[in-house]
């Protein structure tokens, strides 16, 4: 009988292994997988639940580009990343969403620099059906600075959906002249907008709203523990 899983191997190390080294949190895992934030958290620091169920390990065998095993699959049914999935499965199911080498300064402000994305973010296509995003009207940045600590911190990266909707008041970046911003951004009336900062050393920022371009919403992040 062939053992399962990785002889020597901790499905939870090396899933946390994993978490760091493609800097995707594990509360971001965990809604990937359709779970709530805590979950992949309590399965590593808790061991509860014992083991993860198929589907899950699945999707992020595939996430990660790895076998099933490395993260407790048995070896004979494993994920392996060498063979191309079937269409449906791999081309229908997930979208990649492109990665900028943008900062959003979370702090004095940061020059945005050329939009061409240098590298990609894998989403399941039905978990941003789920979340009511369109695929073609996301990007992820990276944020610098450290006025929205600890909402978000520098290296973080942050899933902006520009998709037309009407106002409401939440974190945005937003263009300030040539510069990128992070803000919880709330609108005060009269035409004016207040871009508010977690870290508390940071005062509001009172604007005009003809003085900003509102880029989109953040939606998502992803960074280190």
């Amino acid at each position: 009988m062939r053992p399962h899983g990785n002889i020597g191997s901790d499905p939870r190390q090396r899933l946390l292994e994993l978490s760091l080294e493609r800097n995707a949190s594990l509360s971001a895992l965990s809604r990937l997988i359709g779970r709530n934030g805590t979950y992949l958290q309590q399965f590593i620091r808790k061991g509860s639940p014992k083991k993860l169920l198929e589907g899950d390990r699945r999707t992020l065998a595939e996430f990660f580009g790895v076998p099933e095993s490395e993260i407790g699959g048995p070896e004979e049914i494993s994920y392996n990343p060498a063979v191309r999935l079937p269409l449906s499965a791999q081309d229908n199911e997930w979208v990649r969403v492109p990665r900028l080498p943008l900062g959003a300064s979370a702090g004095p402000g940061a020059i945005s620099s050329t939009e061409m994305p240098f590298d990609n973010f894998g989403f399941s296509r039905r978990w941003l059906r789920e979340q009511g995003l369109e695929a073609a009207q996301l990007s992820a940045i990276r944020v610098e600075g450290d006025s929205m600590e600890p909402l978000l911190r520098a290296g973080d990266e942050i899933l902006v959906d520009r998709a037309p909707r009407p106002f409401r008041d939440g974190v945005h970046v937003v263009r300030l002249g040539d510069t990128l911003v992070v803000k919880r951004v709330a609108a005060l009336g009269a035409g004016r907008l207040s871009l508010l900062s977690q870290n508390m050393a940071y005062p509001p920022v009172e604007v005009c709203a003809n003085e900003v371009e509102i880029i989109g919403r953040v939606v998502w992040k992803s960074g280190r523990l």
